[in-house]
């Protein structure tokens, strides 16, 4: 089994101003070959800190590596640290150097002395190529109480980070003899705890392991086994897999790398949406932006505008726009005024008594009958942001629910607060 640890570098990273998105990518592609990711550490630009970071590392994972602080500021101290971990002392490699003069002469460009630490090597490091960027990395061999380590240094961009991991670090990799096979199914409309009750023991199982995740777009189920080859993992993975389809089949709407908006317009097929939006600042259309099948759209909060849109005076006056009456009305009136085949309406209140409440409905032909008209309450506190994403995720629901060849009978209320998804956040 290899061990590995990820050091992400930078305070940028550490106060939050970058998200670590290389971090979340590493542990992915570590996951997928049966790499066993033990911790992930987020450190600011500090020598001493780097490098006992480092030490510490080595004595407890197989595999290192090091994101970012590979620029050629003082701040940048990722070489540093190593070198002070190994006790080795960094020199100028020749080749890199010259290299690193090349791409800015290329550019008609002399490079600046500050560059030249780019070009150091440590004697049991190897320099990593990076062909989109300035910053070559490191891929370091050594030793730690007779047992081989591996440490590599790879740049902060994860444009040059992501190429020069497939194409420099895994294949000098010494990947264990192990496979994992895994499927993300995905639900809405239920919470987490609801999926763990449903789910039962198999969450506290090892291998299939079973887990949970609260996503925006609701709660995700994760199913992986390993074994020592890909035909053994997923035949461990199938039955359990299975029966977290079975059980969950009522709220899933995807798996894997499908998304909500995706399964919305694979329910559509070739029929046109038109949709209208009043509060959810065009959240909803933001989600659709990219599907064929999403025709039009009108986004306003004008009373005026969305009377002639399909809402009545008689329900603006009584019920008001934050509710079930005014988005049928708009869900219809974006078949008519739209002139679209499947009409899909949202009213959201993020201010005043009735914040965090809204209102979906969608309406869909049906030849020789009367259209279906199907209605969400969403009713979740939150900001702004929390009930315009929660309103528009519940519509993307809802549509791909009323279009489904069965549907799911039990759509008119969403869940109350206290089972929608809590814990982790994506």
């Amino acid at each position: 089994m290899l061990l590995a640890e990820i050091i992400s570098v930078g305070t940028e990273l550490l106060f939050g101003e970058i998200v670590d998105s290389n971090a979340a990518f590493l542990a992915r592609e570590l996951g997928a070959r049966g790499v066993t990711l033990h911790r992930k550490t987020v450190l600011g630009d500090n020598l001493l800190r780097l490098t006992d970071a480092v030490q510490t590392a080595l004595d407890r994972a197989d595999l290192i590596i090091l994101g970012g602080g590979l620029g050629p500021t003082d701040d940048d101290l990722t070489r540093e640290a190593i070198a002070a971990a190994l006790n080795e002392t960094p020199t100028e490699d020749a080749a890199q150097l010259a290299h690193l003069r090349g791409l800015f002469e290329s550019r008609g460009r002399a490079m600046p002395e500050i560059n030249r630490k780019q070009a150091w090597l440590i004697p049991s490091a190897e320099a990593l190529p990076n062909p989109v960027g300035t910053a070559p990395g490191w891929f370091v061999r050594t030793t730690r109480g007779g047992t081989p380590k591996l440490l590599v240094a790879l740049p902060g961009p994860p444009r040059e980070m992501q190429r020069m991991w497939r194409e420099q670090v895994l294949p000098r990799l010494p990947m264990p003899a192990a496979a994992l096979e895994h499927t993300t199914i995905h639900t809405q409309g239920v919470g987490e705890s609801a999926v763990a009750e449903l789910l039962g023991d198999l969450t506290r199982q090892a291998n299939p392991s079973v887990a949970t995740y609260a996503r925006a777009t609701g709660v995700d189920v994760r199913v992986a086994a390993s074994a020592p080859d890909r035909d053994q993992a997923a035949a461990l993975l199938h039955p359990v897999r299975q029966r977290v389809r079975e059980l969950l089949a009522r709220w899933t709407w995807g798996e894997d790398d499908q998304t909500l908006a995706g399964a919305a317009q694979g329910a559509l097929g070739s029929l046109r949406l038109g949709v209208i939006e009043a509060g959810s600042a065009g959240m909803l259309c933001t989600l659709l932006a990219d599907q064929p099948g999403f025709l039009d759209a009108a986004v306003t909060q004008d009373h005026a505008r969305l009377i002639t849109l399909g809402l009545t005076p008689v329900t603006l006056r009584g019920a008001g726009l934050v509710s079930e009456a005014a988005a049928r009305e708009l869900a219809a009136g974006a078949r008519e005024h739209l002139g679209a085949d499947v009409g899909l309406a949202v009213v959201v209140a993020t201010t005043g008594e009735r914040a965090g409440q809204a209102f979906v409905a969608v309406n869909v032909p049906r030849p020789g009958q009367e259209p279906l008209e199907r209605t969400l309450h969403v009713n979740w506190p939150g900001d702004a942001a929390q009930v315009r994403e929660r309103a528009a995720v519940s519509a993307l629901s809802l549509l791909r629910a009323s279009l489904s060849p069965t549907p799911d009978p039990h759509t008119r209320t969403a869940p109350a607060p206290e089972q929608r998804p809590e814990g982790r956040t994506a």
